[in-house]
Order: structure tokens, then sequence, then C-alpha cells
């Protein structure tokens, strides 16, 4: 019975796994919106968001090179 409770588990580790890159890049995309429509002059949001988007694609990559 336990054993069952760690493979499910583990199903939706490496599911919630895959799909972590994206979500990272989804993110960064949302910052970006924010800072078209708000009126700002600083590019903090600009950065946070390009190494958001940046991050998240490497992650994207690496990840799914290890999780089957």
């Amino acid at each position: 019975m336990q054993s069952e409770k760690l493979n499910k588990n583990d199903i939706v580790m490496k599911s919630f796994l895959k799909y972590l890159g994206p979500i990272i890049l989804l993110i960064g995309t949302v910052l970006l919106t924010v800072y078209y429509f708000e009126n700002t002059a600083s590019n903090t949001l600009l950065i946070v968001a390009g190494a958001l988007m940046v991050s998240g694609l490497i992650a994207h990559v690496v990840i799914n090179k290890y999780v089957e």
C-alpha cells in the first residue's frame, strides 16, 4: 500500500517537473504584460522577466533531458 502511494507521488512530481519550465516562462510573460500596461520608467520588471524567461527555457531543456 505504501509503495503504491509513493509511485503515485513520483508520477505526479515527474509530471509537474515536465511543466516547470513552461510555467516559469509564463510567469515571465505575465511580468512583461504588467510592464506593458503599467506606466513605469523602471527596467526592473524587464530584467526580472527576461531572467525568468531565459531560466525557464534552460530549465525546460535540462529537465526534459533527464526526466522520462
